[in-house]
């Protein structure tokens, strides 16, 4: 096994989902989104842990992530998230896969291939609260739903809208999460009015689990707080959870250099004195940014060593000081709880933590501890 490993830990994947199980009570169904490998985490094994410790759904992006897990044996119900092709309506079919529609033209292409199939699809109904991407118009709502129950090869398995800002608690934003919301009720109210029984209810994304309690209705949707993570990172308390991924490697090679002399491409750091460097084999390759460069730091022997210099594709250097007790061969904890977590790499970037996870990529081996 390479040096550099991602430590997935699923231990914290149970914990996050009792959190969420707690918070809800017992009816909603939890749905994990296991997308873009489970968010660099790994989607078979992830998503057999989350299915033992309580979740019913999962979500992919794909049909080539459902396919994935359908040849892994795992038989629970799994949404695709993401508009399908038509030519991808087959195996969605052949799978037992739930796509989300939005048009009626997509409603006609899912019901000839359920009927090619000879199986009935169940599909959920997307609604555009004010997320501006899929989803249907509210006022179209009924007349698409009507189309799915005229169909004998699709049942209407869910009606379901996406919630742009529930992560935010600017006043704005509150009130936007809170108008998508009342948009939502009186759009399956209008079904149930015109007789349509409109499934399972689902809006909740992390942001509405923690901070909209009337957005769970009848299931929940939760990424990135089921993985470890605050959606609202400049929140601090409520409802919490924990890393679930750490990212490991080791030291190398240490080599000592002279003041002055540059460390990596575009000799951006030099040293200040006498010292030594460690060399920890991962870089931009494996998904460590290198926009990090002089701005991360390492631990080693619970101690952190700053990065210097340029973060090459497959490797990076710290300074260890002029006398050191660490040795080659060194665990080095790149990323993980209890020290600099995705979280905090995600601030320096500007962007989002699961970002940071999603780009951990296959040549760096999971390691699965519980």
């Amino acid at each position: 096994m390479r040096a550099t490993r991602a430590i997935i830990h699923l231990e914290n994947l149970r914990l996050n989902i009792e959190a969420a199980r707690k918070k809800i009570g017992p009816h909603p169904k939890i749905c994990l989104p296991v997308k873009a490998d489970a968010y660099g985490h790994g989607s078979v094994a992830v998503s057999r842990c989350a299915l033992e410790a309580g979740a019913e759904y999962l979500a992919v992006s794909d049909l080539s992530e459902g396919k994935e897990l359908r040849d892994a044996g795992i038989s629970a119900p799994i949404l695709v998230l993401s508009q399908a092709l038509p030519e991808e309506l087959p195996g969605i079919v052949s799978l037992d896969l739930s796509p989300l529609v939005s048009d009626g033209e997509f409603i006609e292409e899912a019901a000839r291939a359920a009927k090619q199939g000879k199986r009935r699809l169940s599909v959920h109904l997307k609604v555009d609260t004010g997320m501006g991407r899929l989803g249907c118009r509210p006022e179209e709502a009924v007349s698409l739903a009507a189309k799915i129950a005229s169909k004998q090869e699709l049942v209407l398995a869910g009606t379901a809208t996406h919630l742009s800002v529930s992560d935010s608690l600017e006043l704005g934003d509150m009130a936007y999460t809170k108008e998508q919301l009342r948009c939502f009720r009186e759009t399956v109210a209008s079904l149930k009015k015109a007789g349509i029984e409109p499934g399972l209810l689902h809006a909740a994304n992390s942001g509405a689990l923690v901070f909209h309690d009337e957005a769970c209705f009848d299931m929940i949707r939760p990424g990135i707080f089921l993985y470890g993570y605050s959606p609202a990172a400049s929140v601090r308390g409520g409802l919490n959870s924990q890393p679930v991924m750490e990212l490991r490697s080791a030291v190398v090679h240490i080599k000592r250099v002279k003041k002055g002399e540059a460390i990596s491409y575009g000799r951006t750091w030099t040293a200040p004195e006498d010292t030594l460097i460690g060399v920890i084999p991962a870089g931009y390759a494996d998904g460590f940014p290198r926009l990090l460069s002089n701005n991360h730091s390492v631990r080693i022997r619970d101690r952190a060593y700053p990065l210097v210099g340029r973060i090459c594709m497959d490797q990076f250097m710290v300074n260890l000081g002029p006398e050191t007790e660490v040795q080659r061969w060194d665990d080095a904890l790149i990323f993980g709880q209890g020290f600099i977590t995705a979280a905090d790499m995600a601030a320096k970037l500007q962007t989002v933590s699961y970002e940071i996870t999603c780009n951990i990529n296959k040549r760096v081996p999971r390691v699965y501890v519980s």
